[in-house]
């Protein structure tokens, strides 16, 4: 498998509407089509193996689930993952002859869009320093009251950004990369430890998407009930995410319905108990 210069232009695009604001601002833009279980099936649909693609964005997103980015402060870069990462491991299992989904290709991609997505930090960086060229410009539009030149500092110099720090390196770095990627099936072969290696990290990779998710959510022991549940099913019951999902949903609305039914009590008690107390019925207590 290789990367031809029109399919890494159209990486490229993606890479840079991930991140836009004109794509709806972050809604759509990152945490949708900058995610890598979406990035998985627009890969997919680009270079022409929609399984394929699916199986590595669905790996890596595992890696990356409990990622937000506070303040501007990010570990690792999505969007380089989606659309530099998923490429690069697509053209890795094809040319390592592993199944699209068999374990060590989940590995295999786990470990490639790690490392994507640490170097694809330096180019996160460098779109937000750019931006403030723009944003200086905007204020300086605003004090002199110049406001119609707003629309070229929101919906038109950002694009100068994204493309020298989104378009350039994801063209640059899918089209060559799938050459160097390719030449290390002689390099590093499968029986060998490096490649062993990756498999073994990637494999342990999850844990850590999983252990961030659980920290931002879980409060006390019983709140990880939901997650063995849901563990127990899949490994018991052998249900899919889709079965699963469904009864969690179940379990879900039940909660609810218990929680409003809790609620609606407390709030109904004091009014029941704002009249006098009778003294024979405080005798029989």
């Amino acid at each position: 498998m290789t990367i031809s210069w029109l399919q890494a232009s159209i990486l490229g695009i993606f890479a840079s509407l991930s991140s836009m604001p004109g794509m709806a601002g972050s809604t759509i833009g990152n945490y949708t089509l900058g995610r890598p279980l979406v990035g998985g099936l627009v890969c997919g649909l680009i270079l022409g193996d929609l399984k394929m693609g699916i199986a590595a964005g669905v790996a890596m997103q595992l890696v990356y689930i409990a990622l937000v980015t506070p303040g501007g402060t990010v570990s690792a870069d999505v969007r380089a993952v989606s659309y530099i990462g998923i490429p690069l491991a697509m053209v890795a299992i094809h040319s390592q002859g592993l199944a699209a989904t068999s374990a060590n290709a989940a590995d295999l991609a786990k470990s490639m869009g790690t490392l994507v997505g640490t170097v694809g930090t330096v180019l996160f960086y460098g779109t937000a320093t750019m931006n403030l060229v723009w944003q200086h410009m905007g204020w300086r539009a605003v004090e002199r009251g110049e406001f119609r030149k707003l629309y070229a500092v929101d919906w038109g110099y950002p694009w100068i950004s994204h493309l020298i720090f989104s378009f350039i390196p994801t063209v640059l770095m899918t089209h060559f990369g799938s050459s160097a990627v390719q030449a290390l099936k002689t390099a590093l072969p499968m029986d060998g430890i490096p490649m062993k290696t990756l498999f073994t990290v990637g494999a342990l990779l999850p844990c850590v998407g999983i252990a961030i998710l659980l920290k931002q959510i879980v409060d006390g022991p019983v709140d990880f009930i939901p997650f063995f549940v849901g563990f127990t099913f899949a490994a018991s019951l052998k249900l899919n995410l889709v079965s699963v999902t469904v009864v969690s949903l179940i379990f879900a609305m039940i909660s609810y319905k218990l929680d409003m039914a809790i609620n609606t009590n407390r709030q109904a008690a004091p009014a029941n108990t704002g009249g006098t107390v009778d003294d024979e019925e405080d005798e029989d207590i």
